[in-house]
């Protein structure tokens, strides 16, 4: 009954007739009501000024530590995977020591014209012209453009350039330029500029 008597008085509470400075001597429900808000500004204030932050520095620990774990799970997969790692390297050196190969030196590239005039004489084509030009430095190897001019058939030029293309040392064709003969025979004359390469020394310039 005094729980029923208390909820009742709340009920008629009227917050004009409070009068704060007889706190001692309100009734029950006055009393009962200064303390749920009382505690409620405690509570609410805590939050504010002390849990709210706590909240703050634990999202960001918990940011953190998603972080962390994601670097851990890509080094348990890179330590997992280590020795294919080494395989695959290993396969890389050797394809680029192949590569290495098939650069000529300074002293293969003489040879390397011969090879080109050989083909053509081979293709059936006349030879007018097998020269290297002006190097091109770049930041990892040296360009060497060589021109070369020829007169045949078209015939003769697919055969002279599927022969270049299939040497062992790599050498690329570009620019083709096919014109018909000035001197009236019913031949084309071809010029096309080939490139190849060597790795640049340290003391070249780029």
């Amino acid at each position: 009954m005094a729980l029923e008597d208390t909820l009742k008085q709340l009920n008629e509470l009227d917050i004009s007739d409070i009068d704060f400075s007889r706190v001692g001597v309100w009734p029950v429900a006055g009393r009962i009501a200064l303390l749920v808000i009382i505690s409620a500004v405690l509570i609410g204030g805590g939050y504010f000024f002390l849990v709210k932050d706590r909240y703050t520095e634990l999202e960001i620990a918990a940011n953190k530590e998603r972080e962390l774990f994601g670097q851990f799970e890509r080094k348990s997969f890179e330590a997992a995977n280590l020795e294919a790692y080494r395989e695959q390297l290993a396969e890389m050196e050797e394809t680029f020591g192949a590569l290495l190969k098939q650069l000529p030196k300074d002293t293969e590239v003489p040879g390397l014209l011969e090879d080109i005039d050989e083909f053509g004489r081979g293709s059936g084509l006349t030879i007018q012209k097998v020269a290297l030009e002006d190097e091109q430095v770049g930041e990892f190897y040296v360009e060497l453009p060589i021109r070369i001019e020829v007169q045949g058939g078209y015939h003769e030029f697919g055969a002279f350039i599927s022969g270049v293309a299939g040497m062992p040392r790599i050498v690329t064709l570009h620019d083709f330029e096919i014109q018909t003969s000035k001197d009236g025979a019913a031949l084309l004359n071809m010029v096309v500029n080939a490139k190849t390469y060597r790795y640049k020394d340290q003391g070249e310039e780029g």
